[in-house]
């Protein structure tokens, strides 16, 4: 047996015998190993759905349930990172740049959460916090959906990246806004990150999906930490949902190993919506009106930019992109059509043999 996962076993078993029967919940277990396969397989999803469930269903205050999601989250994706570390999926340099961004301001999150409780209380803020984010992890996962349904090959994806100036700056401006909203909110370690990578850095879903969690797993100790000074983690709540999500995080990290790039975008697509939902339910109707009006112009200003760009064909002549994407309502096809971001000619369909009669 992998010298981690007995590790890991012997710890949290007897984590279990401490809580005993005072603190022990089978339904808070359960419900973290679904959770932890969940994050493990895409990396992303825990916080955006265990923050409102920890207060929908338990009553949780929501800066409590947002330190305690943190803790829980932090040791969550330390082991996660640790796996996909060994598989090789993590892009170290893309994470170490991030982490330089991320790390001071999900700090800075934790500080400006704490003075919003103290200024607005605790209704305001839950409406302001969950209909932003619900509104905004709504439509970047529809614009996922989309892009897995109709737009798979437009994109060129790669696994391996060589950091110039650019993309350093690129990746400590994404830590910068990805960990002040995880500071602010505990939701966005995997669902924003995420996103940015797969659209600035364009990595392939593996490579995604272990870069975000090993980085996840650097910035949400530092905001854990400042919850933890500020006395906002229910330990014996974390305890329960741990005991659930290490074995759900190894069991999702190998089924997303063994998974095809269709079957993880969309299941990134489905966690995102989800998400999204279930924030919107709780969240302030105006926020998430305006949220999502801003956020989908700016995904529709992304997605026209990337339909309206030229490509060159095999004898030089340059094309809009639009031309060669197979969109379901258009007739008759171009000679050429995109794999992997790369123009290829496309292969001649073999005619219908004629039917015969009598």
């Amino acid at each position: 047996m992998d010298p981690l996962i007995s590790d890991i076993g012997n710890f949290f078993l007897s984590a279990a015998t401490e809580i005993g029967s005072s603190g022990f919940d089978w339904q808070i277990v359960i419900f973290g190993l679904g959770i932890g396969i969940l994050v493990g397989m895409t990396g992303m999803g825990g916080a955006s759905l265990m923050t409102p469930l920890l207060i929908l269903i338990f009553g949780v205050e929501p800066v409590k349930a947002i330190g305690t999601d943190l803790f829980y989250g932090a040791i969550t994706k330390t082991v996660g990172g640790v796996q996909q570390y060994r598989n090789g999926t993590v892009h170290r340099g893309i994470a170490f740049w991030m982490a330089i961004g991320s790390v001071p301001a999900g700090i800075a999150g934790v500080a400006v959460i704490e003075a919003i409780q103290r200024s607005v209380g605790e209704d305001k803020l839950e409406g302001i916090v969950f209909g932003m984010l619900g509104a905004t992890l709504l439509v970047v996962g529809l614009a996922t959906l989309i892009r897995t349904l109709v737009l798979p090959d437009v994109m060129k994806e790669r696994d391996a990246l060589h950091l110039h100036r650019r993309h350093k700056v690129a990746a400590v401006l994404t830590g910068v806004t990805c960990g002040f909203v995880v500071g602010l909110t505990s939701a966005g370690s995997g669902t924003l990150i995420a996103i940015l990578l797969i659209a600035v850095f364009q990595l392939t879903p593996r490579r995604v999906i272990g870069t975000d969690i090993f980085h996840a797993a650097v910035l949400l100790w530092a905001a854990a930490a400042g919850h933890i000074i500020g006395g906002n983690v229910d330990f014996a709540l974390a305890g329960n949902i741990l005991i659930g999500s290490i074995p759900g995080v190894l069991l999702g990290g190998k089924i997303g190993l063994k998974s095809g790039k269709n079957f993880l975008r969309g299941a990134l697509a489905t966690v995102l919506v989800a998400s999204g939902i279930i924030l919107i339910g709780k969240g302030n109707g105006t926020i998430v009106v305006v949220t999502a009006a801003v956020v989908g112009l700016a995904f529709g200003g992304l997605f026209t930019y990337i339909l309206r760009r030229e490509v060159k064909l095999p004898h030089g002549e340059g094309v809009r992109v639009i031309k060669l994407v197979e969109l379901p309502w258009r007739r008759g096809k171009s000679p050429y059509t995109l794999q992997g971001g790369k123009v290829v000619r496309r292969e001649p369909e073999e005619p219908e043999p004629a039917s015969t009669t009598g």
